[in-house]
């Protein structure tokens, strides 16, 4: 048994739910600037209840987007789970329409101008990987959480 299906199973016995729920996978916040502790430390601390991803990542990989009601074990960088996330909402937004009160949800910049450059960086290295490139116009998957178990 790993790791995860103990973690999912104490979170199972311990709050009660359903054995059918089923956990929608893990999620690590690894970035260059942002270390992912840190951001596990916000969402701890329910400073950071969304993130946002490139919608090219999800249909370069031909991955559904994430829906509403899902559930996510949240991993720090030692591989530790740290606590489980439900998704309560999915949206797809242009870059460019991101507003400051979508952004501040990250729980990571001080203001929309610092975020977007924050962004538009991290875009770009990913499409250089990937395969796409950088525009204005890029479409964004905003997820907002919460935490339902620490």
């Amino acid at each position: 048994m790993t790791v995860a299906d103990e973690y999912w199973f104490k979170f199972i016995k311990e709050t009660g739910r359903s054995e059918e729920d089923k956990c929608a996978g893990d999620l690590h916040f690894q970035t260059e600037k942002f270390r992912s502790d840190e951001q596990v430390s916000l969402i701890l601390a329910d400073k950071k209840t969304a993130f946002f991803t490139s919608w090219a990542t999800y249909s370069i990989d031909q991955e559904p987007l994430p829906v509403s009601g899902e559930l996510y074990i949240v991993f720090d960088r030692s591989e530790t789970p740290r606590c489980v996330i439900e998704v309560e909402s999915v949206n797809v937004i242009p870059f460019n329409e991101v507003t400051w009160e979508m952004a501040v949800k990250e729980g990571e910049d001080e203001n929309l101008g610092e975020w977007k450059s924050r962004q538009q960086e991290n875009l770009e290295d990913e499409g250089a990987v990937l395969g796409f490139e950088f525009t204005p116009d890029i479409k964004m998957v905003l997820q907002t959480f919460k935490v339902i178990y620490r």
